[in-house]
């Protein structure tokens, strides 16, 4: 058994495929029209060959309320790991994302959270070398 797709719910596929192939850096993987919303993955350049991220829309309206119960604790969506967070940080920050501080040593990683313009918080995580 193997993880093929990780889904995060967003509030507008279109924005969030903006931000996520623009701004991140991630590739766009598959675009399907699905009635009103699409099957909509990303890859990243730097990842695990075959998986994908999926941009789920955010149209049940229980997810609704989870995705804002999220945003509203401060916690985090999902993770995205780096080698380089401060690169990262820099770059990113650079092209216009919102970080919530700077990074941090928390334990045997370095973090730093920010927001994807589509509702969700995700934290940046460099592990100990």
């Amino acid at each position: 058994m193997q993880i093929k797709f990780a889904s995060i719910t967003v509030t507008d596929q279109e924005t969030a495929l903006r931000f996520y192939t623009e701004v991140l850096g991630f590739v766009k993987a598959a675009d399907i029209p699905m009635g009103t919303y699409r099957w909509l993955t990303l890859t990243s350049p730097d990842g695990i060959e075959g998986v994908e991220l999926v941009l789920e829309p955010l149209a049940f309206p229980p997810a609704q309320t989870y995705q804002k119960a999220l945003l509203d604790a401060g916690i985090p969506a999902t993770a995205f790991i780096t080698k380089d967070i401060q690169g990262e940080y820099e770059r990113l920050k650079q092209r216009g994302v919102l970080f919530r501080g700077e990074p941090k040593v928390m334990g045997p990683v370095t973090m730093v959270i920010f927001e994807d313009t589509c509702g969700n918080l995700i934290n940046l995580v460099q592990p100990a070398a």
